[in-house]
């Protein structure tokens, strides 16, 4: 564990929400969810000191991009300095719930994969949906969010997906849940209907 990071641990606890990084069994399971047979857009949502990302960085292929979300001024600045000289990867010093805005400015159409390890549970239940929502849009049809996180309440809440699965990792401290949440792939230029929750539609529409 790095000092920043025992730093940033004791100064937000609820935000960092664990004590220690991933660990290399963690990242390496996390890692293997995804498939790097051919450039990706991926992007992950509370990297801190980018444990996750520099392993993600390691496997993919020229063309990819990688967009980290982070809300700690200290991260952010210590992902820049690591990921300085690689230009398939960038930093935001903000929300996650951004991701919408800052591919469109990018001209990126959508994610393959996204990543989070930011503790859902403590979210308020309206920005939790919200960013479900946000996150279920902006990724390609047949594309992947990935979670790891100490509960796996995040399933109860995550219906616009259409199917999971997770698995327990013990070799973490403390164990963590990875699941993985699937958009289907059109069938015949179709989507099935997605059933947002009024909480979402009704702050969206406003």
């Amino acid at each position: 564990m790095s000092a920043l990071f025992f730093k940033r641990f004791l100064k937000r606890p609820f935000q960092i929400a664990s004590i220690t990084p991933s660990s290399k069994a963690l990242v390496k399971r996390v890692a293997r969810k995804m498939d790097f047979s051919q450039p990706r857009v991926i992007a992950e949502y509370g990297p801190g000191e980018g444990v996750h990302s520099r392993e993600i960085v390691r496997r993919m292929p020229s063309g990819s991009q990688l967009l980290l979300f982070e809300l700690d001024p200290d991260f952010s600045r210590d992902l820049r300095r690591q990921f300085a000289d690689d230009p398939r990867v960038h930093v935001i010093n903000g929300d996650a719930a951004r991701l919408p805005e800052e591919l469109e400015r990018r001209g990126i159409p959508h994610c393959d994969y996204i990543l989070s390890g930011i503790p859902f549970s403590i979210l308020e239940i309206n920005k939790k949906r919200a960013l479900l929502a946000k996150t279920y849009d902006a990724l390609a049809d047949g594309g992947h969010f990935i979670i790891y996180q100490v509960t796996n309440e995040l399933r109860q809440h995550a219906t616009l997906f259409e199917r999971a699965e997770s698995e327990y990792v013990l070799q973490n401290l403390p164990p963590m849940f990875i699941t993985v949440f699937h958009k289907v792939k059109r069938r015949n230029g179709h989507h099935r209907p997605v059933r947002r929750p009024a909480e979402f539609s009704a702050n969206h529409s406003a």
